[in-house]
């Protein structure tokens, strides 16, 4: 199993990693990829990358981050090349739920992020809430450029999963499957191509049902991995084997 999307430098992963590890291994994880959301973060992963050679990272800002925390191309580029296990750009994009950055910041971040991608021709990690069109339109008009994209966490209308696709774009389930109220959801999950589907827990956030309300951890993958495999009519095995060769492909990591 490979969790796509955690957050190891955020607590209470961060001061129990030791044990984190462990039980990651214990369940069958082998391959973890903690996310940046903002310079400081990036700091803390460089620390984690070297702990295991199981732990991959990324660089990048949050949509919430932007107010605060501006980069440009050449310091997404500078990052992304100080170790080889940062494999990815992001998480960047966009969020219209909160206000916790100006909607005209996140976009420029965002595009700033989606030019770094291009160059580097490495995938985008991709975070969207309230915004899939402003989202779609964005990437959209970056479609010469062959984008990796994942989209994290994805919640998203089936219409909008459909757009993304002709973008030839990945989607990461997360706990938020699991829900009992997420109906619309599995059911677009259902109808994504298994060449295109990756599983994450985006820990310590959005634990999974039967573990709702606690602090998630990369552990917990299973739970989601068991529920996805329900809705595409698979055995939890061969979900694994799609979900890890899609991560493996996308990543370009073996």
């Amino acid at each position: 199993m490979i969790d796509s999307h955690c957050h190891l430098d955020q607590e209470p992963l961060y001061s129990n990693i030791s044990e984190v590890i462990i039980r990651s291994k214990k369940e069958g994880v082998n391959k973890l990829l903690t996310i940046c959301t903002t310079n400081k973060s990036f700091l803390n992963i460089l620390k984690l990358i070297d702990l295991d050679p199981m732990i991959y990272g990324t660089f990048g800002i949050h949509p919430h981050e932007t107010k605060n925390d501006s980069v440009t191309k050449d310091i997404i580029k500078n990052n992304i090349l100080k170790n080889k296990k940062i494999i990815g750009i992001g998480e960047t994009g966009l969020d219209f739920y909160y206000n916790h950055s100006d909607k005209s910041d996140q976009i420029s971040s965002f595009k700033i992020h989606i030019e770094a991608s291009a160059e580097l021709n490495m995938p985008l990690i991709v975070h969207s809430r309230n915004a899939e069109i402003e989202t779609f339109d964005i990437l959209n008009s970056y479609k010469n450029e062959n984008l990796k994209i994942l989209m994290h966490c994805f919640t998203g209308s089936e219409n909008f999963a459909k757009k993304l696709l002709s973008l030839n774009a990945f989607f990461s389930a997360s706990g938020v499957i699991t829900f009992k109220k997420t109906l619309d959801l599995q059911n677009t999950f259902k109808n994504i191509p298994l060449e295109k589907i990756l599983v994450e827990t985006d820990s310590p956030y959005l634990a999974p049902e039967p573990l709702r309300g606690k602090k998630n951890e990369p552990s917990f993958i299973r739970f989601t991995l068991k529920k996805l495999a329900e809705i595409k009519s698979l055995s939890v095995k061969e979900l694994d084997s799609y979900t890890t060769n899609n991560f493996n492909l996308l990543f370009s990591s073996k």
